[in-house]
This record gives C-alpha cells, sequence and structure tokens, in this order.
C-alpha cells in the first residue's frame, strides 16, 4: 500500500478542517462488502486491510476513546492466517479476512474482557462466545475490544469504568449508549464492522447518535453464549456497521441455533442479505409500513420528527403502503423495562462478589476479615455508581411484599405490549419509529447527570426488546449537523422483512444527497493513518492503557486511604 508522509505542520483546527472524505483509494472507507470483493480478486491482503485498520485506530483513538483493548498482534497474525487459507484456494466466507471489533461485552479466549467494569478488570476468559467462534472460523481478525458503559447500563458510554467514548461527528459529544464504542469505531473507520450487545437499544441508540446502521435481531436468532449478562431475557447481540448490507452479512453469518444457548432458536437465519440487495432496488410496492401513533409523541425534538416525516415520505415514493397504527400500551413499556431489567440485573450481577467472579477486596484492617465483608468491600470498589442504582432498585422490586406488586405488574405490561405488537403485525408488515428521540447530547451534560432524563433516550427502543422482535436503525439524515436515526421493526422470526425497507431507505437517500451520510464526516485521523507510516503491533497493543492503569492506581490509592482511615 502507498504511503505518504505529512510534511506540513497544522494546527489541530486546521487539521480537522483539511480532512478529505475524497482521497485516493482509501480502503479503510470502503464498506465491508466492498473489502469483501477487493479481497476476493486479489487487490489486497487482509494483512494490508487490517494494517490499515490498526493505523487509523492509532491515530483516531486520542480523539475518540473507542477502544478498551486494541488486539494488533493477534489481528495481524489471524489475518496472514485468512490470506494463506485463501493462497491454498480454500472456498471462503464471505466476509473471510474483513476485519471486526467487538464490544467488551462479550467474552473473547485470550484477549482481556472487562464489561468496561474495575470488577472484571485483567480478567482473560478461557473460552469464545458462540459468535466469536464463528468470527475466527470466517477468517474474520478482531482488531480489539470496544468501550461501553459498565456492564451494559447506560445510555451515553459516559458510564464506564474506565473513560467515556467520544462521538466522531463532534468529540465533546456522546456516541450513545450502552455500545458507544462499537459503533463509534464503525463510524470513525477504525473497523468496518462491529459487534454489539443490545438490551433495550444499545445498538440502535448509538447507531442514531454516530450515522451508522445498528441491528438487534429477534429475541433468540443469534447466540448469547458468551454475552456477558444483564438481563437474559433481553439481551441480544447484532451488527454495528456503515451499510445494511454489511450488517446483513454479518448476521448471516453469526446466527442460526446454538445448543450451548437454551434460549437459541431452531430455525434458520432468514434470508436477510437477499432482502438487502432486493431492498437496493428501491422498490417498496406491496410493501405495508406502519407508523407507531404513540411514538410520535412529546419528547420528539422537531428536527428529529422533519427527518422522519421526510423518510416515511420516502417510502411511500417507493410504492410502500402507509399507514398509522395505534398501540395504547406501547407508553408503559419505559417503565415495565425499568422494573424488569433492574431485576435482572440484580440476579445476574450478584455473582460478582470476590468469591465466585472478578476481582476480590479485602475489608480494612479494622473491620472483622468475614467472606461477607469481603463481599461488601468488593463490590463497593467494584462496581460504579449507575450499576449499583440498578442492583438496588432490582433487588427492592424483586423483594418479598413487593414482587407481584412491582415485578409482577411490570410482566403483565410486557404481555400486553407482546399482544400489541403480535395485532399490528396481522395489518402491517413492518413498523417505523425514530430510533431516538434526540440527536447526541453533549459529554457531561444535563442529559447526562438525570438518570431519569437518561432513562427516556430509549423509549423508541425498549419495546422491541420487550417483545422479543427484531429491531434495525438506519441514518435518516443529519439534524444541526448531527445524525438521526431511523428504526424498522418486524415480527418475531422475520427480520428479513426490515432489511428490505432498510436497504431501500439507506439507497434513497444515498440517491437524493448523491452521497452517503458518512461522506460529510470529516476524518483527520484517517488521513494522518493515510500520510503516516505503518504502526508497530506492539506499539498498537497499548493504546488507552496508560489511562485504564491510572483508574486503576486511583482505585487503589482510594481502597489504601479507607483502610488507613
Amino acid at each position: 500500500m502507498l504511503r505518504r508522509r505529512l510534511t506540513v505542520s497544522l494546527s489541530r483546527l486546521e487539521f480537522w478542517e483539511a480532512s478529505d472524505m475524497s482521497a485516493e483509494n482509501e480502503i479503510v472507507k470502503l464498506s465491508a462488502a466492498q473489502m469483501a470483493q477487493k479481497l476476493a480478486s486479489g487487490e489486497v491482503s487482509s494483512r494490508e486491510l487490517t494494517q490499515a485498520e490498526i493505523n487509523v485506530i492509532a491515530a483516531a483513538e486520542p480523539s475518540i476513546k473507542a477502544f478498551l483493548t486494541v488486539s494488533a498482534s493477534r489481528a495481524l497474525k489471524e489475518a496472514d492466517e485468512s490470506d494463506a487459507r485463501r493462497a491454498k484456494g480454500e472456498k471462503m466466507p464471505a466476509l473471510a479476512g474483513v476485519p471486526i471489533a467487538i464490544k467488551d461485552m462479550i467474552v473473547t479466549k485470550g484477549i482481556e474482557t472487562t464489561a468496561a467494569s474495575k470488577i472484571l478488570k485483567g480478567w482473560i476468559p478461557p473460552y469464545d462466545a458462540t459468535v466469536i467462534r464463528k468470527i475466527r472460523a470466517a477468517g474474520m481478525p478482531l482488531l480489539g475490544k470496544t468501550n461501553l458503559d459498565e456492564f451494559a447500563q447506560g445510555s451515553s458510554t459516559e458510564h464506564s469504568a474506565f473513560f467515556p467514548t467520544h462521538n466522531p461527528w463532534d468529540t465533546t459529544r456522546v456516541p450513545g449508549g450502552s455500545g458507544g464504542g462499537s459503533a463509534s469505531a464503525v463510524a470513525a473507520f477504525e473497523a468496518p464492522l462491529a459487534l454489539g450487545t443490545d438490551t433495550g437499544g444499545s445498538i440502535r441508540q448509538p447507531g442514531a447518535f454516530t450515522g451508522t446502521v445498528g441491528v438487534k435481531p429477534t429475541y433468540g436468532g443469534v447466540s448469547r453464549f458468551g454475552a456477558i449478562a444483564m438481563a437474559s431475557s433481553m439481551d441480544q447481540i447484532g451488527p454495528v456497521s456503515r451499510t445494511v448490507l454489511d450488517a446483513a452479512l454479518l448476521q448471516e453469518l453469526i446466527g442460526g441455533y446454538d445448543a450451548n444457548d437454551s434460549t437459541s432458536l431452531p430455525d434458520a437465519v432468514p434470508p436477510v442479505v437477499a432482502a438487502a440487495r432486493e431492498g437496493q432496488k428501491m422498490d417498496l410496492h406491496g410493501v405495508r409500513v406502519g407508523i407507531i401513533k404513540q411514538a410520535l409523541g412529546e419528547g420528539i425534538s422537531d428536527p428529529v420528527r422533519t427527518n422522519f416525516e421526510h423518510t416515511v415520505s420516502l417510502l411511500k415514493s417507493m410504492g410502500a403502503q402507509v399507514s398509522e397504527v395505534d398501540m395504547p400500551a406501547l407508553p408503559y413499556s419505559l417503565d415495565a423495562y425499568y422494573v424488569l431489567m433492574p431485576s435482572e440485573v440484580s440476579s445476574n450481577l450478584a455473582r460478582y462478589d470476590g468469591m465466585r467472579y472478578g476481582i476480590r477486596v479485602m475489608p480494612p484492617a479494622d473491620q472483622e476479615q468475614s467472606a461477607q465483608n469481603m463481599m461488601l468491600a468488593t463490590r463497593e470498589a467494584g462496581f460504579g455508581p449507575e450499576v449499583k442504582r440498578r442492583i438496588i432498585l432490582g433487588t427492592y422490586a424483586l423483594s418479598a411484599g413487593f414482587y407481584d406488586k412491582w415485578y409482577g405488574s411490570a410482566q403483565r405490561v410486557r404481555t400486553l405490549i407482546i399482544r400489541e405488537f403480535n395485532q399490528a403485525f396481522k395489518s402491517v408488515d413492518v413498523l417505523v419509529s425514530p430510533t431516538s428521540p434526540i440527536s447526541a447530547f453533549k459529554i457531561g451534560s444535563e442529559v447526562s447527570g438525570n438518570p431519569m432524563t437518561m432513562y427516556m433516550n430509549d423509549i423508541a427502543t425498549i419495546p422491541a426488546n420487550l417483545a422479543g422482535i427484531p429491531a434495525i436503525s438506519v441514518p435518516m439524515g443529519l439534524a444541526n449537523g448531527l445524525p438521526t436515526g431511523f428504526q424498522i421493526m418486524a415480527p418475531q422470526k422475520r427480520d428479513d422483512l426490515m432489511y428490505k425497507p432498510a436497504a431501500a431507505v439507506e439507497a434513497a437517500l444515498k440517491q437524493e444527497s448523491c452521497a452517503d451520510m458518512l461522506s460529510s464526516l470529516k476524518t483527520p485521523w484517517v488521513d494522518q493513518a493515510a500520510h503516516g507510516s505503518d504502526v508497530a503491533a506492539t506499539d498498537a497493543d497499548q493504546i488507552n492503557k496508560a489511562e485504564e492503569a491510572a483508574v486503576e492506581a486511583k482505585a487503589v490509592g482510594a481502597r489504601s486511604t479507607r483502610e488507613e482511615k
């Protein structure tokens, strides 16, 4: 790969403004499908492609902070293995050789997995999640583990125990959450693809905030084996990408039955790739689209509403039949979720007690050195404020005397919501809404500081998790220079139904503006990587580790101070 050194010294602002999306043949800006084509034709090797992504990561991470762990050395080795398989004439999967980033909520053998929590800092899993086994078997190099809100609990990626991730569109703003690391990495061209987990919108809401495609498959359609549990009845692994077709290619790869997951569906993976390709033709005649009446209530910002209405008009222009659907129980989904989810969090996170999993912190010397005090000290030091808040809420909801009043009532509301979705899908093929009522907000803003305001960000994405249905978020244009997202939901096991209109919307918006939305994103780090020399893998492996070490040192110092007192 030809490379040039940047010889002109620029200020940070000048450097940013100098970013040029039209730079010749920048391989990292291709879609994953385009990369796969170049790999198959021999125009580029997996090593060259992976090294190019590592160079971008090294240039971008001081600004973006998408990665907790960069596994550059391992990724290059995996790239070489993929190239060797191809050289031998082995029939390769569609995405073979295309690198990928993994949310640090999914276990990876031999690569540190923390769930962005101090309580799991230093844990090296002895096994791979099922989705990781499939990715490795397909010959896709793993670039590293991406940042998230601790144990996937948050909507901004500010609740990581180590550092917040920044939005590539405006690094003073959040990328959404909990999977802001994966979304930012893909939007910033640090990776062409990523995996995330979605419990209440943690793939889709960051997609809306960063201008990426985020997919929550049907519950059980992708194995959860190896996904660190948050709320087991709603957790789902899914793709993060820059195009709908890329997401479909990744979902077909990772989907399917897994005997290791008791909730895994025995059904074949829906034909999502074929649906995405069909949608690119922009012909939606015969597709019935329902606009959820309750999803356009108070709280939707004017720019988001305007973009949503314009996107609906595009659906109509492509032949879709659009009607309004009334779902009166839907507004109660937020209330039900914030009873059910903390209840499951309280149960799932009980295992992190210093005895079975995670770090062990002993109580101060002046306290009895008992198992109970050790557990208290460990959980106090290991969990962050948002995780503690949800554990307390869940423990209360499950306590004697309140179980039926809170948890039981929330489950009954969940059943009503499922019934309403089932009824709605009798008259329409897909349902649509804005993915998020607002665009990305400032890091440390009032939204971030108020838990109730933060929770409201998930109001449009939560219903799909409660009902177990598939949902996809696709970019629907900018609002004041920031991306917004369009959500499409389909019936259980019919993920293909949402891919067709999603790809059609993507194609129509690209045709309308003569370019995809990410073409307007300034990416000075890509230019820096393109003009510099290759970053050594051993150097890339240390990216962001100084910040993590500083957090750990601060925590150790705080514990020592308490013990001295």
